[in-house]
């Protein structure tokens, strides 16, 4: 499967993105699909992750309660809604697949295996 992030971009403190993510190729449903960020000299961690269908989802402590992860399986689009960002929301977003519709929903990046190229997403402080 092949996956397109976008929707980053520059923001002030305080305000609010949406990323999207396309998915093609295999069948969308077939995954349990994550979002992680990378911020500069760190490395990458876990933000968000939602079950194949929908009804199960997990956050990173860090967002949770501003951020909110959906997908839309009728047309492949895995999307993460982000608000009252802050300056350390700062990183490239990366969306993944998790093949292995385990639950509780993986954090372990190993456990994803296809990528999308990342969105950069930048908050000024």
């Amino acid at each position: 499967v092949q996956l397109q992030a976008s929707g980053g971009g520059l923001v002030q403190a305080g305000g609010s993105l949406r990323l999207s993510c396309t998915a093609s190729g295999r069948s969308f449903t077939l995954y349990n699909m994550g979002w992680f960020r990378q911020a500069p000299g760190k490395e990458r961690e876990f933000v968000a992750a939602i079950s194949r269908g929908g009804g199960t989802k997990s956050y990173a402590d860090a967002v949770k309660g501003r951020f909110t992860i959906s997908r839309n399986n009728g047309i492949s689009v895995l999307n993460l809604q982000m608000t009252s960002l802050k300056f350390e929301d700062t990183a490239v977003y990366y969306c993944a697949t998790d093949p292995s519709r385990t639950t509780p929903l993986a954090r372990d990046a190993g456990a994803y295996v296809f990528w999308g190229q990342g969105t950069l997403v930048t908050v000024s402080a």
